[in-house]
């Protein structure tokens, strides 16, 4: 058997499992996937925001919170990490007029979103702690919804579901149909307690655990995953609230958009790098969720090659078949060139894409936003199973690149 047999062979088994894998937990648990838990108490909270430079939404942000039904939230202190734009003075309008506005400023800028949240934190005195981002909008009931799986005294973290606001144009349209696939799988992977990110809009954790792993890992470029994976390599549980919403505002433009996704894929990197000596151990950390991440890898960059490889192999077949057949003045096809069986290996690719795009679906109608059936139009579905995904693998390359140079620009 041909190596490249193989190898696509074994891409498609993968492929295969992780969608097995997704699809057998949709169906055991999806009476479970809206659960949320009503809290045995009122835990005490503080929220910790961490500002740069933001100036257009934290106005909004801190009174998204102060909206919050939760009773039990004491404080939202938000942290100015040496702002040079009007950020500090409209945090502290807030203050004077809100007791639970707490403002402070870090010595010195951190440069990472993890420094200046580490710095909040010490300014916490709740037994729960959460942390949204500068520029995310939560929902009235989102942190209510998120607190009541605390009650497990097992349970470290719990996040939230991330929406999108500003769906202007191709990019963030696609980003909206990503968010909200991502937070459906995320959540049948809680079902295996292997959540591997609480994100940066909305996440609350135990402050016992929190202080345990001292923290966010400055050093990472993406201190929410690997948090994440400190929690549960410490053996704490993690959960998410698909109920509890909160927006946020993607990057609008592709440079933008490019420059996120490096970071979000550098440090997945660095996180893999940390925790490598974890990998195949005991624990879902080891078990699950590292090779979750490593063949997800390994699928965006063998789907790219074995794309690259049959278009290259198409065009140059047709130009040699065009080129000699001038040549020798012959029919360029013929019926015998006619070929309408189609390979295995087309028909699993077929099916994979087929599978894919009912996941997609399915994900969208778990997702609806205004009462709609999936929200978004065909055009936009097709425009992110085919293009959009097809931005990926490039980047995880580049990723890979700038990783092995040491990049670590936030």
């Amino acid at each position: 058997m041909e190596f490249l047999t193989i190898l696509y062979l074994t891409y498609t088994f993968i492929a295969f499992y992780f969608l097995s894998v997704h699809i057998l937990l949709y169906i055991q648990n999806k009476k479970q996937i809206y659960e949320t838990i009503k809290p045995d108490k009122i835990r005490p909270l503080s929220i910790v925001i961490p500002c740069f430079n933001a100036e257009g939404n934290i106005a909004k942000t801190i009174l998204a919170h102060l909206n919050s039904d939760y009773k039990g939230l004491k404080k939202i202190i938000v942290v100015d990490d040496c702002s040079t734009d009007n950020s500090a003075s409209i945090i502290k309008e807030l203050a004077k007029k809100h007791k639970r506005v707490m403002y402070v400023k870090t010595p010195k800028n951190t440069g990472n979103a993890a420094g200046a949240k580490n710095y909040g934190s010490k300014f916490v005195k709740t037994k729960l702690i959460g942390f949204s981002d500068d520029d995310s909008i939560p929902q009235k009931s989102a942190t209510s919804k998120m607190v009541g799986f605390f009650n497990d005294s097992q349970v470290g973290a719990v996040t939230s579901r991330v929406l999108v606001l500003g769906k202007k144009n191709f990019l963030t349209k696609s980003q909206a149909l990503e968010y909200k696939i991502i937070a459906f799988t995320r959540k049948l992977l809680g079902f295996l307690d292997s959540i591997y990110v609480t994100n940066g809009p909305l996440s609350i954790y135990r402050k016992k655990a929190f202080d345990q792993v001292k923290g966010f890992d400055p050093k990472n470029m993406t201190e929410d995953i690997e948090i994440t994976w400190h929690f549960v390599s410490k053996g704490w549980k993690i959960h998410m609230a698909i109920p509890s919403i909160v927006y946020t505002y993607p990057p609008t433009t592709v440079k933008t958009w490019f420059r996120q996704r490096i970071r979000w894929n550098v440090g997945g990197m660095q996180t893999v790098a940390k925790y490598r000596k974890k990998f195949f151990e005991v624990g879902m950390l080891g078990v699950f969720i590292m090779p979750y991440f490593i063949l997800s890898w390994f699928l965006g960059l063998t789907g790219l090659f074995f794309l690259s490889y049959r278009f290259a192999q198409y065009i140059m077949m047709k130009y040699l078949v065009a080129k000699y057949s001038v040549a020798a003045n012959v029919a360029l096809i013929t019926m015998d060139d006619m070929v309408l069986n189609p390979s295995i290996l087309f028909f699993f690719g077929m099916l994979l894409f087929a599978l894919g795009l009912i996941y997609t679906v399915t994900a969208l109608v778990y997702s609806k936003e205004s009462g709609r059936f999936i929200g978004h139009r065909i055009r936009d579905i097709f425009i992110y199973s085919v293009f959009y995904l097809l931005m990926y693998p490039p980047l995880l390359i580049i990723s890979f690149y700038k990783y092995l140079r040491g990049y670590n620009k936030w």
